[in-house]
């Protein structure tokens, strides 16, 4: 006489609970490619949001400027004269009240810079680097 066996039973999706490591690698490996286009992304974004905030800023500073101009009838030596006002004794007399209350920065924490040159001016940030005269710099250029 021969035994029957009894087929054997494959294991059905109710029987098998959790995922098996081949999956669990290919979930992983599809979660770094996109996680590989998506961070360089948001990155950038954040660096170009900094940037153009340092230019509003800039702008900013630029009116504060102007009005100094017009006030004084001349542009401001440094940034800390639309603070406390001129230092020679005729520009005292006209000065009114501040202009700012505190020196700016950049969107980096990285000090802004004044030049003046005659009768027009340069406002600079550093950029993301914090080195002036580089290719990141941010420029406004007044007259």
């Amino acid at each position: 006489m021969r035994s029957r066996s009894l087929p054997r039973k494959r294991p059905t999706a109710r029987n098998r609970s959790g995922f098996t490591l081949l999956e669990l690698l290919l979930v992983l490996a599809i979660l770094v490619v996109i996680g590989g286009i998506a961070l360089p992304n948001f990155l950038g974004a954040g660096q170009e949001a900094k940037a153009n905030a340092t230019k509003v800023q800039l702008n900013s500073l630029k009116q504060s400027i102007d009005l100094f101009q017009v006030r004084m009838n001349k542009l401001p030596e440094s940034l800390e004269e639309l603070r406390d006002g001129p230092s020679d004794a005729a520009g005292k007399a006209k000065w009114v009240a501040p202009i700012i209350t505190e020196i700016p920065t950049d969107a980096w924490e990285n000090a802004l810079t004044y030049s003046k040159n005659g009768n027009t001016y340069e406002l600079r940030s550093a950029g993301i680097d914090g080195q002036v005269n580089t290719d990141d710099d941010v420029v406004l250029e007044g007259a």
